[in-house]
């Protein structure tokens, strides 16, 4: 067990926004939340899962809905506690700890929040190593832990819990839901035990974000190359730089849709690249070829800061980088692989691991 504070938990902040692969919210937004819960109930205690008890409960919490809205809606705090509380009254056991179900943006900071607020320990996991935009796609589902009973919570008070026959359709019924509730919500769901979670759980997430944040900070300190420092760190490539030229996007059905396409510069001039996101970055195409696709993690760095660049906060004029890099083992295995590949996402094109199409 060790102790995150405020230096900590800004760290954390950045790397989850790069392994978010765009997705998550704007890490910023969490980032404040969290360091006044610190400044307010004292630092966070974060455990890994072998110092806990294989029959404890942990139960996740995240937020629900379309980033482009959260910039404008901001989350209150007061939901996210009143849907960790839902959950464990409707399960009849008291959770011993929160967890990110996503390593992305502000959905790895809420639960630091959480915990901060409530006095519970942050558990040293995550559901996918990256951030993904519909519920069932977590390597927790691909390992048969349930995402029911899930409960949810507006900013005016409504609870909501649904016990569904499967992941997919807790994802169906709560989109509807979200909707409803204007397009934002905070949930909590996917409770397993310690056990569960060390079979099905991607662990160290919370760490490798901190470990990735704190490279990119310690780059621009020393005056070095932050993309690179961040290329290294996350065993990547760099697959574009350029300028954004376009950008379309919209919000359709509780989800931030759209494209953006960027033009070269330095060894990518007269290239063009379009990124294509649903939430998240899902597929990066330069000059028409696939060059990456999901499951792998494409992140959009600024190109002076290094500073991630989330998709509902990418604009016409700016100057970026496009690092690629593989994603957790875990999904290229055919029954996590089949919840996320391209395809699902109605891309015509077959999943082909990032180094073996960027690699040397």
């Amino acid at each position: 067990m060790r102790l995150l504070d405020e230096e900590h938990i800004g760290d954390i902040a950045v790397g989850a926004a790069i392994l978010g692969s765009g997705g998550g919210s704007d890490p910023y937004i969490g980032l404040l939340m969290a360091r006044e819960a610190i400044r307010q109930y004292g630092p966070i205690e974060l455990y890994t899962l072998d110092e806990l008890d294989d029959d404890d409960l942990i139960v996740p919490a995240a937020g629900m809905g379309a980033p482009t809205v959260i910039v404008e809606k901001l989350p209150a705090g007061d939901d996210l506690v009143r849907a960790f509380h839902a959950l464990g009254k409707y399960t009849g056991r008291k959770p011993r700890a929160t967890m990110s179900i996503e390593s992305g943006g502000m959905n790895s900071i809420r639960p630091i929040y959480l915990a901060a607020r409530l006095g519970i320990p942050v558990v040293d996991c995550d559901g996918m190593g990256r951030a993904f935009p519909e519920i069932q796609m977590t390597v927790l589902t691909a390992n048969g832990i349930s995402a029911s009973p899930f409960a949810m919570s507006d900013e005016r008070g409504n609870v909501l819990l649904i016990d569904a026959v499967s992941n997919q359709w807790v994802e169906v019924f709560a989109r509807s839901c979200v909707m409803d509730m204007g397009a934002v919500g905070a949930i909590a769901l996917y409770a397993a035990t310690v056990k569960q979670l060390k079979e099905g759980a991607i662990r160290g997430t919370i760490t490798l974000a901190e470990e990735i944040g704190n490279t990119a900070r310690n780059a621009r300190r020393r005056e070095a190359n932050p993309i690179d420092a961040i290329r290294r760190a996350v065993g990547g490539f760099l697959a574009f730089r350029g300028k954004v030229t376009d950008v379309d996007r919209r919000v359709s059905g509780g989800f931030a849709k759209g494209s953006a396409r960027m033009a070269g510069s330095g060894r990518f001039a007269g290239q063009t690249l379009m990124l294509y996101f649903q939430n998240e970055h899902l597929v990066l195409r330069i000059d028409g070829e696939y060059v990456t696709t999901t499951p792998d993690l494409i992140a959009a760095l600024d190109a002076e800061t290094g500073e991630p660049i989330t998709t509902e906060a990418l604009r016409y004029g700016m100057r970026v980088a496009v690092i690629a890099f593989p994603c957790a083992p875990q999904w290229r295995a055919p029954a996590a692989l089949k919840l996320v590949c391209p395809r699902y996402f109605g891309y015509d094109v077959d999943y082909v691991p990032v180094e073996e199409r960027l690699g040397e």
